[in-house]
């Protein structure tokens, strides 16, 4: 599915950026085929919960291991007792294509369930993915549910523009079938100037000192890379908004990011 942005190099030159309400953390794109840092802006070396974007390295993972056949393949039944939070894009028969558009997140419990804490373990220290850690929460048994949402997992926006270096240039541990396929299932977007980007936003909670969830200071990240001809550039951008709002972080990081993406890339 592409989304056309036609308009975000204008609204690049008027200067609009992210919300008032809202704390860029870390923005940095290099360049795939050097690792040069080209924007290095804020905190980028902190690890935080990678939430959604996970499924970049959860489909890499599918892919290889064989739990995901194609862009279709399995399609999975809602069952009750599923996590149903994200509306009725989440109640509803499932397949790869699906649940990455949608992030739809019982559909990436029940994977995990599948390979299990000791092979995500695995593939994520192999695909050098932040701290590996699929623990879950402390004493609760949950590693397989949520490690990667608020909890257990973590990973810092250099690390994660590092794996996806990783990806587009196929130097990751997995098929290149894997490969291909979470290339293909990841929302494409055709950006000003030539760029086509790919994606994957990802959106959670604080938790506060009690465990609680801080639902008025959510983080969004946005990560992925632009393609122009012969050159790759990959991104990550994570934010987090002072005050509640409907819809997703996420994607108001990945428009943000859109529309100051003319003005990050410096002029070959």
């Amino acid at each position: 599915m592409k989304i056309y942005f036609a308009y975000l190099g204008v609204l690049a030159a008027v200067g609009l950026a992210m919300p008032a309400q809202a704390k860029t953390i870390c923005t940095v794109v290099a360049d795939a085929a050097t690792g040069t840092a080209l924007v290095e802006q804020g905190n980028c070396a902190e690890r935080y919960t990678p939430a959604s974007t996970f499924k970049v390295a959860l489909s890499l993972m599918g892919y290889d291991s064989g739990f995901l056949a194609d862009a279709h393949a399995p399609k999975l039944p809602f069952r009750e007792g599923y996590a149903d939070w994200g509306g009725e894009n989440w109640t509803q028969a499932t397949d790869p294509t699906r649940w990455m558009k949608y992030s739809v997140v019982w559909f990436s419990q029940v994977m995990a369930q599948s390979l299990g804490e000791q092979n995500l373990h695995h593939y994520a220290v192999k695909f050098g993915y932040g701290n590996a850690d699929f623990g879950g929460d402390p004493d609760k048994n949950n590693g397989l549910e949520r490690a990667w949402i608020s909890s257990s997992l973590k990973i810092s926006p250099l690390e994660q523009v590092a794996f996806l270096r990783k990806l587009v240039n196929r130097e990751l541990p997995v098929s290149s079938r894997a490969t291909d396929m979470t290339m293909k299932i990841m929302e494409t977007t055709e950006l000003p100037d030539g760029w086509t980007a790919k994606g994957k936003t990802g959106m959670a909670y604080p938790r506060k000192q009690d465990g609680a969830f801080d639902y008025d200071h959510p983080w969004g990240w946005y990560v992925g890379w632009a393609t122009r001809g012969e050159r790759t550039l990959v991104f990550a951008r994570l934010v987090q908004e002072e005050k509640r709002q409907k819809g997703s972080a996420g994607a108001r990081v990945r428009d943000g990011l859109f529309k100051e993406f003319p003005s990050l890339v410096p002029t070959e």
